[in-house]
């Protein structure tokens, strides 16, 4: 099959085509080694490096990626996006559009494919209807048109997924998770992890890696530390990821800050701790987000504890030791100490992005 993939260009701090990062990368990565042709179209809302980039070029199947920078200007660079893409789509006439990342993708892959008449599918990472572009006036009613017109919709998340079936009347609805590549995130010894990231030997750390922001909970993660590491000299904090001028890092001198780590590190900082955690809000964002770094901190078997709320809830179900009730900082403290002193391995099964690609090609009937 031809594929046009349709996405924004920067994606969880990573830009998609040069750090071929995550589910924005890997769906279409996997989709073209399963023997498809796929041709993503990126658009940079920051300044990014355009032109084409060959990724897999062979007898059976390719992967090429076209980045586009929006400008300082916005409109030109709009423009010679919609140009572009337009002359693409009518030479290369893909048999499916495939479009994701926010509202302005579901809108734009749903105008494309009426322009040609070509089937499309929008893939669903987060709710983006809880995004600050979704606010730009008129877009909110486009993109509701774009998900209730598409032929089918991938979803994060199994409440992400009911909330399109039960919301848009849609009957076409699959969930895919944002996972690992299998070989990326595996369990290493903690103390050489530690020594790699010039941690503490001999401390306990609690640890999160991600965007440190008031919006998803990091208020009560640091409310939480302060609290317990006036009763326990031993308890660390370690953090890696982009920060909120609106909820500094506590200055305490048992806070430690990584800055923005490389991916490849990530599996390091996870073998490192004694307990991850994953902070979210009861939110119009938090109730339907399946954050990436759940399987990662599985697949680490690190213990981890993360919020009673939507898909968490429902993946860790078995473990409600590893579940605190969002926003309650007492039910985390005691949860925090109590799987420190009771370290909790969780084991189920994590699927590939391989497996996930796969899932998603047998839903498309490709």
């Amino acid at each position: 099959m031809n594929i046009f993939f349709l996405c924004k260009r920067h994606y969880m701090q990573k830009d998609v085509i040069d750090d071929r990062y995550a589910r924005l990368y890997e769906l279409p990565y996997q989709l073209a080694l399963k023997g498809h042709n796929v041709r993503g179209i990126c658009l940079g809302y920051h300044r990014c490096n355009p032109g084409h980039f060959i990724h897999i070029q062979n007898n059976t199947s390719s992967l090429e990626w076209y980045g586009f920078d929006v400008g300082f200007f916005i409109i030109p660079g709009l423009l010679k996006y919609f140009k572009k893409t337009f002359s693409l789509i009518k030479s290369c006439k893909p048999d499916i559009l495939l479009g994701s990342s926010d509202c302005v993708h579901a809108v734009i892959t749903a105008l494309f494919a009426k322009l040609f008449n070509i089937p499309y599918y929008l893939d669903l990472y987060d709710n983006y209807e809880s995004f600050g572009l979704a606010k730009l006036p008129g877009l909110l009613p486009l993109y509701r048109i774009a998900i209730k017109k598409a032929v089918g919709i991938s979803c994060v998340s199994e409440p992400l997924a009911d909330y399109i079936r039960q919301h848009y009347n849609h009957r076409n609805v699959i969930t895919l998770e944002s996972t690992i590549g299998g070989n990326d995130f595996l369990p290493e010894d903690k103390d050489f992890c530690r020594q790699q990231l010039n941690l503490p030997a001999h401390a306990k750390l609690i640890g999160l890696a991600g965007s440190l922001d008031k919006n998803r909970g990091v208020d009560l993660l640091y409310a939480s530390f302060l609290q317990l590491a006036d009763t326990d000299s031993s308890l660390h904090l370690v953090l890696a990821g982009p920060t909120d001028d609106n909820c500094p890092i506590p200055d305490h001198p048992r806070i430690r800050y990584l800055g923005l780590l490389p991916h490849r590190q990530i599996n390091t900082f996870y073998n490192a701790l004694d307990l991850a955690m994953i902070c979210l809000r009861d939110s119009d964002f938090g109730r339907y987000a399946f954050p990436q770094k759940t399987y990662e901190i599985l697949a680490c078997k690190t213990p981890v504890l993360a919020p009673r709320l939507g898909a968490l809830a429902q993946t860790l179900k078995d473990y409600p030791q590893c579940l605190y009730e969002p926003d309650d900082s007492i039910d985390m403290q005691r949860k925090m100490t109590t799987l420190l002193r009771e370290s909790c391995v969780i084991d189920i099964a994590i699927p590939t992005w391989a497996d996930q690609a796969a899932r998603l090609a047998a839903w498309m009937q490709i």
